[in-house]
């Protein structure tokens, strides 16, 4: 596995919840999967542009530090999912891992959720999409490569930046760039296909490196990369002001206009179409700069869908057998 060179984080409490539901379901027309499941609420990373941080709110929790320090993961996760799989009304489509909070933050190298979800995906053989900024994912091989080579799993790995004192000051706890890149090879030479996510691009900041992610991504073997801009939904504008006021005041009087001049003149837009790419000249010419570097390097030169085909309902004594033996199958149990 890569080694995690992430630093340590505050103090954290962390709660079991009994869901009632696992899979969520969206007809976004801008997101590209119809099915997600978040293991845990809230997100040791610490990332200061967070979008997710306002769901925080929804516990009566700040979206600030209470948001890093006060996790909840779901203890029934995988039992939900092997229910849900067994449904004879359950239609296959793939599921991604990862579209709220990191599936393998560092609390996850202790509960094993993910790993526990993964399990069943694969005996289900039902697709999974993963995005993740965590070589924690380098744990789990054994079950994505034995996915990826029926075609059942897709891992993005999330790039910020290249610079490690921009790194330790926009997402403290997470591992470094270049880690990031190991772990894109890890995966690679394990048969598992992974792209590179650049994101998000916050100008001023981190606009610069752009090019050069896309870069070392193709250098480290990644076949596909996506990007997507910043996003400042509800609280997490202050948040993000306080953090820019913080750490670059000079940038300051540049960011904002900046990120107005890509969201029609406002902080944010969460219009559909808008609001992962932006409009006007700004966003027009981060996407030009992004696949004219795609073209050059021979980047998403082909589309990779995941399959269904090989999906498979369980009995249900089968199900609960496989239930039970997830904890064999986890490192360190």
């Amino acid at each position: 596995p890569v080694e995690d060179d992430s630093e340590p984080g505050p103090a954290t409490t962390v709660t079991a919840e009994t869901a009632r539901h696992i899979i969520s379901r969206n007809q976004s027309p801008d997101i590209p999967f119809e099915q997600s499941i978040n293991p845990y609420r809230g997100c040791e990373h610490g990332c200061g542009y967070c979008y997710a941080r306002p769901t925080h709110a929804y516990l009566n929790l700040s979206p600030g530090i209470d948001f890093e320090t006060r996790l909840f993961y779901k203890q029934n996760a995988a039992e939900l999912l092997d229910k849900e799989l067994r449904n004879p009304r359950y239609r296959c489509r793939p599921i991604t891992l990862g579209a709220n909070t990191d599936p393998y933050q560092p609390v996850e190298r202790r509960l094993g959720i993910t790993r526990s979800l993964l399990s069943v995906a694969q005996q289900f053989n039902q697709p999974v999409s993963i995005i993740t900024k965590s070589a924690l994912i380098t744990r789990d091989i054994d079950m994505l490569a034995d996915m990826a080579r029926q075609n059942l799993v897709n891992v993005m790995i999330s790039v910020t930046t290249l610079d490690n004192d921009l790194k330790r000051k926009l997402e403290p706890r997470t591992p470094g760039g270049l880690t990031r890149l190991k772990t894109v090879q890890a995966l690679i030479e394990a048969g598992i296909p992974p792209g590179v996510l650049v994101a998000p691009i916050i100008p001023m900041i981190n606009d610069a490196e752009l090019e050069k992610i896309v870069e070392y991504a193709a250098r480290a073997g990644a076949r596909a990369a996506g990007y997507v801009l910043l996003r400042l939904p509800l609280e997490v504008r202050d948040l993000f002001r306080e953090w820019l006021m913080a750490n670059y005041p000079d940038r300051y009087r540049h960011v904002f206009p900046l990120i107005r001049d890509m969201r029609g003149g406002k902080d944010y837009d969460s219009a559909w179409g808008k609001r992962m790419k932006g409009s006007g000249p700004y966003a027009w010419m981060i996407g030009r700069r992004f696949e004219m570097a795609c073209e050059r390097l021979g980047l998403n030169e082909r589309k990779v869908s995941l399959t269904t085909e090989h999906f498979r309902r369980l009995r249900k004594d089968e199900a609960q057998l496989s239930l039970c033996n997830q904890g064999a199958s986890y490192p360190g149990n």
